[in-house]
């Protein structure tokens, strides 16, 4: 069992390898050939062009290294420089989903600031002052005489353990209501503010019905012009391009290659490059590798000219689902938040997401099977779940004393070592778990892409979900609960449902240290290689050397990378999970927490303002799921402290402490009742107030700018591809009648107009878009 001095030695071992990491990345940040690593944002918008540091004397090394010495007196500004720009301009800098994901560790830092002074204040001496585990017979290390362990069965003072656990409900609900209530404000005003965006006018039309007469985008055309004709404007619709995406992308991985190779050839022209066109180059017929990549790049040209013509005239293509822009924000609320027809299942409307935002492979994924394949992944997820506790459990038993020692048992010399044991105890379980859950995020990003969801934010939220569900169940469950995979699933099959909150109740205090440990190696460690960005920094300049001929090639090398909601969300959500379970019963793990929060702020506010480059901007839709998360993480404690104490013989204290999840339940639908709406519905009287201000200030033209906004990004680099999404054949008429297909077929049979022709309406000139 680790001891305080097991957790010392971890903790100088995270504290130096984090001290290295950023002693490093700021004295590598100060040299001009690492600028555009480390400060890629500011190149992205324009605003910077070479590094500052770069001297403009006769020396060529100074636009490698940083020559001036002062600058080294000062290689810690960074954090005062990430900690200083107003929130306002790093709205407008990096965007709102960006400044609100930081506020998820400010909430951290709120919440758990004044429990680890009540904590601290009341807990510890209640727990310290007892002599139970002197009294028992059971092994126990002085980090235990801190915990709840250390207090004797049905003793009075788990009241003072209660009361705490009241305090944090009501403290923790005191915070989420505020800062819910803040986020939603700067959503608002952030909408206010933004700027003309195509989809502020956009919505998402699926499940178009069929018609035999029509082409979709006729169908399309005449709905919106009968039900919608005072706001509709215009429309694109969706084609299956997925098979042209792919050869395009093929084509580019080509293009680089060859560029690759003209490179590597005009450095040394005595010798043409060869390659081998077998499996990664490994065997194959060898082949003059420029002359082998020309002609493969010619092929992918023309079968990619034939696919975009394939495309583009073959109405299969087209796809039952379109962008449609309306002339007013109002009128574009109207239609996405209402139902449009008399079956829900068809014409199914919803706030288009901006076009970067846009999943495009999988808007061809007809609708009708979108059910089957979340069921289908829901299944495979539950699979995932329990089997990846098997290598885990396997690893976790194996990073310890006695499963080294039982499956090595020719190490005993070396593991007796005193620093040797500190080490395994104190840092290899932490680390072992870090690397394990490493290919866990591709996994469930597959599963999401595979589930149908239409944008990338969602595509992130539906990830980051599941992997918060995994890390609670493989991770914190798979850790508290001793023993191999198996016999943990022996232990909650053999006892009655009722039992297992005390099962997991009696197994927590005894995994502090585990998590201890893994807060510093993930929580401090992990954050700090962050900011060094080591890999970026290797690839870069691998890059740099071998494919950049001009700069904007090196613009290309750049990688800025992104927050990563889907993986760094349901990271900041498991020290919530944690600190909220530990906060009544092991109150010493709450200081490491509150590093980790405050660490990860700096260091990500540093990244958001001079690396991150967002993929989208959801306009911080993803709030309802952080707290969400934070809710079940308090319910989650509360119930496993019912279990805790349940064991413990405090019978009293039992029907008290029922009340905490009742009424942390209640508050959370309020909350949902209450400011969940902000995140999902844009009201009409914000819509009609920034349709007015637009007025006052001036009166864009919407179509020219919306026209080809939701074009697939496959053909907006080809010549003539608006004239195949524009729709402007009922523009400049005097014909007041909506024109369909299946009119004009059939007055050429019948000079009479048919049954079903005669229903169309007649549409006043004015109201034509």
């Amino acid at each position: 069992m680790a001891t305080i001095g097991d957790i010392a030695v971890a903790a100088a071992i995270n504290i130096i390898s984090a001290l290295i990491f950023l002693i490093a990345f700021a004295i590598l940040r100060l040299q001009p050939v690492n600028d555009r690593v480390y400060f890629p944002k500011w190149y992205i918008k324009g605003l910077r062009t070479s590094s500052p540091a770069t001297g403009a004397g006769a020396f060529v090394v100074t636009k490698f290294v940083n020559l001036d010495y002062r600058s080294y007196f000062k290689f810690l500004n960074w954090v005062p420089d990430a900690l200083t720009m107003p929130q306002s301009e790093l709205i407008d800098h990096a965007g709102l989903d960006s400044v609100v994901y930081l506020r998820i560790y400010l909430l951290g830092l709120k919440i758990f600031i004044p429990i680890f002074l009540f904590t601290w204040t009341i807990l510890i001496p209640v727990n310290w002052t007892n002599n139970t585990l002197e009294h028992s017979k059971e092994t126990y290390s002085q980090i235990d005489k801190l915990s709840i362990s250390n207090i004797p069965h049905a003793s009075p003072r788990f009241w003072a353990h209660v009361a705490m656990a009241y305090i944090v409900m009501i403290w923790t609900c005191f915070m989420l209501k505020k800062e819910y209530e803040t986020v939603a404000n700067m959503r608002f005003s952030f909408l206010q503010a933004e700027k003309l965006r195509p989809h502020h006018f956009t919505v998402l039309v699926k499940n178009v019905p069929k018609d035999d007469d029509e082409s979709v985008s006729e169908t399309v055309d005449r709905f919106f012009l009968v039900n919608h004709h005072d706001n509709y404007l215009t429309h694109q619709v969706v084609c299956n391009a997925n098979k042209l995406a792919k050869l395009v992308k093929t084509k580019q991985k080509k293009q680089n290659w060859l560029d690759y190779y003209q490179i590597k050839y005009s450095k040394n022209p005595s010798k043409r490059p060869i390659m081998k066109t077998g499996f990664l180059g490994v065997w194959g017929a060898k082949v003059d590798a420029i002359e082998y990549h020309e002609t493969e790049i010619e092929k992918l040209s023309n079968q990619i000219a034939e696919e975009r013509k394939n495309v583009m005239n073959n109405p299969k293509s087209m796809m039952p689902v379109a962008f449609v822009s309306f002339k007013t924000r109002w009128g574009a609320a109207v239609c996405a938040q209402t139902q449009q027809a008399r079956n829900p299942t068809l014409w199914l409307t919803e706030w288009a997401p901006e076009p970067r935002d846009v999943y495009w492979k999988n808007l061809a994924i007809p609708y009708v099977s979108l059910t089957v394949r979340k069921l289908l992944m829901g299944v495979a997820f539950f699979f995932l779940t329990f089997f990846y506790v098997i290598p885990i459990a396997f690893v976790q038993s194996l990073a310890n004393i006695q499963g080294i020692q039982k499956a090595a048992p020719f190490l005993n010399p070396i593991i007796n070592i005193k620093l040797v044991k500190s080490f395994i105890q104190g840092f290899l379980p932490g680390i072992v778990l870090k690397i394990f859950l490493m290919l866990l995020p591709k996994i469930l990003m597959m599963m999401s892409k595979f589930e149908g969801f239409l944008s990338i934010s969602r595509l992130e939220r539906r990830c980051a979900s599941r992997y918060y569900l995994f890390k609670f169940f493989n991770v914190f469950l798979g850790s508290i609960i001793a023993g191999a995979a198996f016999e943990q699933l022996s232990t909650f099959l053999n006892q009655p449902a009722n039992q297992i909150p005390e099962t997991i109740g009696i197994a927590i205090p005894m995994k502090a240290t585990f998590f201890i440990t893994y807060i510093m190696v993930d929580g401090w460690s992990g954050t700090a290689g962050e900011i060094l960005r080591l890999k970026p920094l290797v690839i870069y300049h691998l890059k740099n050397l071998f494919l950049v001929k001009t700069e904007r090639d090196r613009e290309r090398a750049m990688n800025p990378g992104s927050i990563g909601f889907n993986t760094g969300e349901p990271q900041i959500q498991f020290y919530f999970l944690i600190g909220l379970v530990y906060a009544v019963v092991t109150p010493l793990l709450i200081p490491f927490i509150l590093v980790f929060f405050a660490l990860a702020f700096i260091v990500y506010r540093h990244q958001v303002i001079n690396v991150y480059n967002p993929k989208y901007e959801s306009r911080a839709a993803f709030w309802p799921d952080v707290h969400g998360r934070v809710i079940t993480a308090l319910v989650i404690s509360q119930i496993l402290l019912m279990g805790l104490l349940s064991t413990k013989h405090a019978v009293a204290s039992t029907p008290v402490l029922l009340a905490l999840p009742i009424l942390t339940i209640g508050f959370h639908i309020y909350c949902k009742g209450r400011f969940e709406p902000a995140f999902i519905r844009y009201p009409l009287q914000e819509a009609m107030n920034k349709d007015t201000l637009d007025r006052v200030v001036r009166e864009p033209n919407l179509r020219g700018y919306l026209e080809n906004a939701y074009v697939h990004p496959v053909f907006k680099d080809a010549a003539g591809a608006s004239s195949d999404y524009d729709d402007d054949h009922h523009h400049g008429t005097s014909v007041n009648i909506v024109p369909t297909k299946r009119q004009s077929r059939r007055n050429e049979d019948t000079p009479e107009p048919s049954r079903r022709s005669s229903d169309q309406m007649i549409i006043p000139e004015t109201h034509k878009p």
